[in-house]
């Protein structure tokens, strides 16, 4: 892998939809890079410190919001002398994200007295009162003709039904939740999944016109789900519970199909490969350094002496397991971080107990795949969008990454740089790496077509 240089920032930084560009906030300054030469080809100043920034589904528009002010400024790459200002007065703005047409702004109010559609081809405003959430509770249609808006009033949970291309209510329906959690579409555009809060155990399936498809509750009397997700094929509905299982629903029957366990200890006849993060002493030969070099302050010595790679273990082999106090909300258990491979074959899952721990599972097999255990906690996994591959990262200067064939540990070269969080690029080809200030990319080489691997080999 090749690494860039690394560059400041002070939040925010994304690639564009099309993969052509970066963006990243510096203070009050809107950076826009190219992705091959990483030169900077805008430059846009806002009106206070950038809090967060979301680019147009184009690529062609960007907007950044200032918690400090509150308020919205949007900009344009190809006509760099547009710009737009959105500013709700004293309602205040919570957050804010682009329409799939990339020509509306859609912001929530604080708290969360009104969702308003701010159109950038007209003046029109629509406004959809008493939204359940700020960030989460809105969906869109994979076409991006339809838009669904979770409301709140009475006491009651409502789901509103837009359509976007007038942003006229298609209808209003209430929904069986004690507290509706999060609302997403699936891939097909059929149906529109719902689950409720941590301390209510339900998922319901809605058709489009409010008719309940059907009711999953997979135990009562505890902590409900923590994260969910569908998989790119539209085919299975991944649920990830406080109980510590993932649970797999088929959208045919939306019965259960696969219920996976995070154990503490994983023992036979488990036929997944255990990998283990290890230091390894590096063999330094005394006769080819530099007698003028400082080698303990060099910039390019390993830290301590010694590098990390993967070890694969036997089992019985038992995890790192923290037992969340009983006394303090929010415990950290359960399924927290679920993600789906680009070709909807695996599925890889933290259990927040095992905070070092990131399981792999097949789903086309119905069966652990592997165990990636770190020294430290994992902070981030992403999926590369093209081909089987997965990465994470723990606050190291190390890329951790596994496909079906195996699991590597990638250096990071850049000094005193610890990787917090990553970004695939849209193609494939780049990953954005970041730092407490600063990121860098690293080219990705592709995986040979071949390298289509079983689980077990």
């Amino acid at each position: 892998m090749e690494f860039t240089e690394a560059y400041k920032h002070t939040g925010p930084c994304c690639f564009s939809p099309n993969a052509r560009y970066i963006a990243s906030a510096v203070d009050y300054r809107l950076v826009i890079r190219d992705t091959l030469s990483f030169k900077v080809v805008q430059l846009f100043s806002c009106l206070d410190k950038i809090s967060y920034i979301e680019w147009a589904l184009d690529s062609e528009y960007i907007l950044c919001g200032l918690h400090k002010r509150p308020m919205i400024q949007a900009w344009s790459l190809t006509h760099p002398e547009w710009t737009c200002k959105i500013d709700e007065g004293p309602a205040g703005i919570a957050y804010a994200r682009w329409s799939p047409d990339s020509r509306h702004i859609l912001t929530t109010s604080e708290l969360q007295l009104r969702l308003t559609v701010w159109s950038l081809v007209n003046t029109a405003c629509v406004h959809v009162q008493w939204p359940k959430h700020a960030s989460k509770g809105a969906s869109f249609t994979k076409d991006g003709k339809f838009a669904v808006i979770c409301t709140r009033r009475d006491c009651k949970d409502y789901i509103n039904l837009l359509s976007c291309h007038n942003w006229e209510i298609m209808g209003v329906f209430a929904v069986d939740t004690l507290d509706m959690t999060d609302i997403q579409w699936s891939p097909d555009d059929s149906a529109i999944v719902i689950w409720d809060s941590p301390l209510e155990y339900k998922v319901l399936i809605y058709s489009p016109d409010g008719r309940c498809l059907f009711k999953y509750q997979a135990y009562e009397s505890g902590l409900g789900v923590k994260s969910g997700s569908w998989s790119p094929c539209g085919q299975f509905l991944a649920v990830g519970s406080y109980d510590q299982m993932l649970r797999v629903l088929n959208h045919l029957t939306w019965k259960t199909f696969a219920e996976f366990m995070h154990l503490s200890t994983v023992r036979a006849p488990c036929s997944a490969a255990v990998f283990k993060e290890v230091d390894e002493p590096l063999q330094l030969d005394m006769s080819e350094l530099c007698l003028d070099d400082d080698f303990l302050g060099c910039s390019d010595a390993p830290e301590g002496h010694f590098k990390v790679r993967y070890e694969v273990m036997e089992v019985p082999i038992t995890l790192p397991f923290q037992k969340p106090p009983a006394d303090k909300p929010n415990p950290k258990q359960g399924i927290g971080l679920l993600s789906w491979s680009n070709d909807s074959q695996y599925i890889c899952t933290r259990n927040d107990s095992m905070p070092t721990a990131l399981w792999i599972w097949d789903i086309r097999h119905l069966e652990l795949a592997a165990i990636l255990v770190q020294k430290d906690p994992i902070r981030a996994a992403g999926w590369d969008p093209i081909c089987t591959r997965l990465v994470l990262c723990t606050g190291s200067s190390h890329l951790y990454m596994w496909t079906p064939s195996g699991a590597y540990c990638v250096n990071n070269p850049l000094p005193r740089f610890s990787i917090t969080d990553l970004k695939w690029n849209s193609d494939g080809s780049c990953l954005l790496l970041k730092d407490k200030d600063s990121f860098c990319c690293a080219a990705v080489p592709l995986l040979p077509e071949s390298s289509d691997y079983s689980s077990d080999e």
